[in-house]
């Protein structure tokens, strides 16, 4: 678990550093004038001891607000896009968690659920139904994000001299709810990790169902240590294995252990005993949890 969610955790971190670096490199289009050339202001100016450009300078550190040093009638429209970017980047993550918490709460898993109130009501038509209401509205935002982009893409690139008004309405739409978008994703996103449910039941079962599978890595590499062929090794391996699918899909016992052990070719160079021991995907787990913890630490120290 958490492993899984260092997954997460690592793309949100590369988010908010992306969001990090739009924020410090915002720019303003300044005190140019109608087209960018500061020629009203020059004449403006022209009796007094300010120039056009120390003016912007003086304004816009009022504001605290850096400004592009070339701009026309309007700031370029890259700014846009690169902010939507950002946007979408944070909704992609946020979509892949909720997702992937989607399919870890259906039947067929139900390791992780989101709470489900006592009076809630998952469907009018179906009573028995607990809809992870939390991760699909995530990923019904996170859609609408992700195509906000597109958008600031066709305002950027058909900016025809910087002289039509025809970015200005969608402008007046995707730059407000893009972020309200975004901001909801995370409201919803942070409330579902602070109140999941973590059902242990479940998560041991399906270790029983599927762990086998993927201890049988250790088998083969023990076979080969033990002097065994590694090609012979695998087509054993994946014999018994699809037999045992076959068996799951009959809806028994994963009897994958017990075939391995009772198989006399892997039986030369791996006793039975080795075998039972190897086959215990509990503690095949590699570096997770040390990584796991040095990715909430990274987390931690970054923000």
């Amino acid at each position: 678990l958490g492993y899984r969610f260092a997954v997460y955790a690592q793309d949100l971190l590369e988010d908010y550093k992306n969001l990090q670096s739009l924020i410090s490199n915002l720019r303003g289009k300044g005190l140019k004038g109608a087209v960018g050339t500061q020629a009203s202001y020059d004449e403006l100016l022209n009796s007094s001891n300010m120039t056009a450009q120390e003016m912007e300078a003086i304004a816009m550190g009022e504001l605290n607000l850096p400004m592009f040093r070339i701009a026309t009638q309007t700031y370029t429209r890259q700014q846009d896009l690169k902010v939507m970017q950002v946007l979408a980047g944070i909704a992609a993550s946020l979509h892949k968690f909720a997702l992937d918490f989607r399919v870890l709460q259906s039947p067929p898993f139900g390791e992780w659920a989101e709470p489900f109130g006592k009076k809630q009501v998952g469907s009018s038509a179906m009573p028995f139904k607990r809809n992870p209401i939390n991760t699909e509205n995530i990923c019904s935002l996170a859609r609408y994000v992700a195509g906000l982009p597109a958008v600031a893409w066709d305002n950027a690139s058909q900016a025809i001299l910087e002289r039509s008004l025809d970015d200005s309405a969608n402008r007046r739409i995707f730059l407000a709810e893009g972020f309200m978008a975004t901001d909801e994703l995370i409201k919803r996103g942070t409330r579902v990790v602070q109140e999941m449910v973590v059902d242990e039941t479940a998560v041991s079962r399906n270790m029983g169902i599927y762990g086998p599978f993927a201890a049988t890595e250790r088998v083969l590499m023990a076979l080969v240590a033990a002097g065994g062929s590694r090609q012979d090794g695998h087509e054993w391996i994946r014999e018994a294995s699809l037999q045992a699918w076959a068996v799951l899909r009959e809806g028994n016992s994963n009897p994958l252990v017990d075939l391995l052990v009772n198989d006399v070719r892997i039986n030369q160079h791996l006793p039975a005993d080795q075998i039972r021991n190897l086959m215990d995907a509990t503690a095949h787990t590699g570096t997770a949890e040390s990584r796991a913890f040095e990715m909430a630490q990274v987390v931690r120290e970054s923000i």
